[in-house]
């Protein structure tokens, strides 16, 4: 039936209609929080193009992420910055190597109060900058492959509860579950960067993780962003080597992909609103042309919309104590 009789605002007067009837609900528990962690004792730096978000040493990781489980946020994402980089990324894996120290940290910590996630990749390793190995200028693919398993080895055996390939080389997701499996390591999850675009929205990150390519760009492995059939085809493969959860990322230019990927796959999927997306806003609400907020709830709640079960999130700390109010 058509106006009159129909009144769509009806369900709109009150705060308390409004919420009986949302769509879309978000809660704490659809977050993950990315935590920079480095060399050095005390050390809580913020990180100049990310306000509000730090690089931490081993010794003070374990007390932000208290904060982080009281909060209700049920895990965090961890990227490593070495003391020392070279051309393979050495300072990525071993029991000594900074991830896995944190883990283990972080683990002492909170106990299993956090689901502790690694990245997995060698661009903040390596001393090109570069997310494999090189060959010439290109990166070898296939000589890569034993480096992340052996990277995601380390960080397993610490006790992280899931590692996450960002790298997007072919065949890392087979690689590194063969290597859990063979290592007795079959309980650890791995969550897939499938759908990682080569963006201009990673800018703050390359500060925060010191990771900038010393030449070239990441276009040769990162996928373009004006392709959408290519991500399910990146999904499905990642899917097939043993991927458990996959990530579409940046979030909100790609809202297309995360809702195509919902369709088409049964199995939780995971955007990370990037930190250029993350310190637009920031800046924006700093000059007071957005409410921050607003913007933060608004884009979040877009993300869950499209059909994300878990979103990546600088806002994850922010928006966990507005649910919470």
């Amino acid at each position: 039936m058509s106006f009159p009789t129909t009144r769509l605002r009806r369900l709109r007067r009150s705060e308390l209609l409004r919420s009986f009837v949302q769509e879309t609900r978000l809660s704490a528990k659809n977050f993950i929080y990315p935590l920079f962690v480095g060399p050095g004792s005390g050390v809580k730096r913020e990180i100049a193009s990310m306000p509000g978000n730090y690089q931490f040493s081993v010794d003070r990781v374990g007390e932000e992420c208290r904060e982080v489980a009281d909060l209700g946020v049920p895990a965090v994402l961890l990227f490593g910055i070495p003391e020392t980089k070279d051309e393979r990324g050495s300072s990525a894996y071993g029991d000594d190597c900074i991830v896995a120290q944190a883990v283990r940290a972080i683990r002492q910590a909170v106990g299993e109060k956090l689901l502790i996630l690694c990245d997995v990749c060698l661009c903040e390793y390596t001393s090109h900058g570069h997310c494999g190995v090189l060959k010439g200028q290109e990166v070898d693919n296939d000589a890569t492959l034993d480096l992340l398993a052996e990277e995601s080895l380390s960080y397993a055996r610490a006790g992280a509860d899931m590692v996450a390939p960002s790298d997007m080389m072919d065949g890392r997701v087979r690689a590194i579950r063969r290597a859990l499996d063979g290592a007795s390591l079959s309980h650890v999850s791995i969550l897939a960067y499938s759908a990682k675009y080569a963006s201009v929205f990673y800018g703050p990150f390359r500060e925060a993780a010191d990771s900038a390519p010393q030449f070239g760009d990441r276009r040769s492995y990162q996928m373009d962003p004006s392709n959408q059939r290519e991500a399910l085809r990146e999904i499905a493969l990642d899917i097939e080597e043993g991927a458990d959860m996959v990530m579409i990322k940046p979030a909100m230019p790609y809202l297309d992909v995360i809702c195509r990927a919902r369709q088409e796959f049964p199995i939780p999927i995971a955007a990370y609103q990037v930190s250029g997306e993350y310190s637009m806003i920031v800046a924006a609400a700093q000059r007071g042309w957005i409410d921050r907020e607003r913007a933060m709830m608004e884009t979040l709640t877009a993300i869950r919309r499209a059909g994300a079960d878990v979103i990546l999130t600088y806002f994850a700390k922010d928006a966990a104590r507005l649910l919470a109010c």
